[in-house]
C-alpha cells in the first residue's frame, strides 16, 4: 500500500539538468512514481535518449524534453512558458544543472569561471525565480537545490565551483525566507562523492579511490539512484514543515574527519 504522504504523483516536476547523471536519476525517481515530468538538457539527442529510456523504465505519463541552456535567460522563460502551456502549474523544481572545470585558481581563466558561475549559480537562481513566481502565484510548490560537499567547505583545485555551491546554500536559505509565507518550500540536497559517467575517470584512480572509501563511513561512492529518496522526500508533503535546509546525502561523509591514528589510539 502507497503512503500519499511521501507520493508525488500528478505532481508537475521540472528536473533542469536531468539528462544525465544525477539528474537522470532523479528525472526517473519522479516519473516512475506517477509525476508529470519535465527534463531539460544543453544538448537535444542526449536529452532525447535520456526520456526514451525513462519512458522505456516505466513512466506512467509523458515525460517532456525541453533543450534549456539555464545560463541563458530567453531559454529559462520559454521553458517555464512551455510547462504553463501544457501543464498550467509547477510543483516542483529540482535545480540539478551543473558544470565543473578542475583547476588550480591561478590557471582558472575568465571564460573557465563565467562557464561554471553562469550555469551553476546564475542559472539556478533565475530558474529558482522564475518557477517560485508561478509558484507563489498559485500560493504552494517545492524547489530543490543540488548542492555539494562544497557548499559546505572547498575542495582543493575547484575554487569557483565550490564558490557556486557555496552560494547556493544561501540561495536556498533566502528564496526559503523570502518565500515561506506564500507556500513555497526551498530546500538543498547535497550530494556526496558520486560515481557518474562524468566522473568515472576521476574515481577510477586508485588514490581517489582509497581517499573516498576512507572518508566515508559506509565504505562505498554514492550511485546517482541514492539521491531520489531524499528529492522525493523533499517535493512530497512527507516535508510539509521543512524549509531553508540543505540535507546532506554523502554516506556519512561530513559526520567528521578519518584520520591513520594507529590501532589502540596510538597509546
Amino acid at each position: 500500500m502507497t503512503d500519499p504522504l511521501f507520493s508525488v504523483a500528478d505532481q508537475i516536476a521540472i528536473i533542469s539538468g536531468g539528462s544525465r547523471g544525477i539528474g537522470k536519476a532523479i528525472a526517473a525517481g519522479f516519473a516512475v512514481r506517477g509525476a508529470h515530468t519535465v527534463v531539460t538538457g544543453r544538448d537535444s539527442q542526449t536529452l532525447n535518449e535520456t526520456v526514451e529510456e525513462i519512458t522505456t523504465a516505466g513512466a506512467t505519463h509523458e515525460v517532456v524534453p525541453v533543450v534549456c541552456d539555464v545560463s541563458k535567460s530567453d531559454d529559462i522563460h520559454a521553458l517555464i512558458d512551455t510547462v504553463l502551456q501544457k501543464f498550467g502549474r509547477i510543483d516542483t523544481l529540482v535545480n540539478v544543472a551543473g558544470v565543473n572545470r578542475r583547476k588550480p585558481s591561478l590557471e582558472i581563466t575568465e571564460d573557465d569561471y563565467d562557464f561554471v558561475m553562469n550555469i551553476n549559480l546564475k542559472g539556478a537562481y533565475q530558474m529558482s525565480c522564475a518557477a517560485g513566481k508561478v509558484m507563489i502565484e498559485q500560493q504552494g510548490g517545492a524547489i530543490i537545490n543540488i548542492e555539494s560537499l562544497n557548499t559546505l567547505r572547498p575542495l582543493k583545485n575547484v575554487l569557483p565551483y565550490a564558490m557556486s555551491k557555496s552560494a547556493m546554500g544561501h540561495m536556498t536559505k533566502g528564496h526559503a525566507l523570502e518565500w515561506g509565507e506564500h507556500g513555497v518550500r526551498v530546500n538543498g540536497l547535497a550530494p556526496g562523492f558520486i560515481l557518474t559517467d562524468l566522473t568515472q575517470k576521476l574515481w577510477s584512480l586508485e588514490q581517489m579511490q582509497e581517499w573516498g572509501l576512507t572518508n566515508t563511513p559506509q565504505r562505498r561512492l554514492g550511485k546517482p539512484e541514492d539521491m531520489v529518496g531524499t528529492a522525493l522526500f523533499l517535493a512530497s508533503e512527507a516535508s510539509a514543515f521543512l524549509t531553508g535546509q540543505t540535507i546532506y546525502v554523502d554516506g556519512g561523509y561530513t559526520c567528521g574527519w578519518n584520520w591513520p591514528i594507529p590501532e589502540g589510539g596510538g597509546q
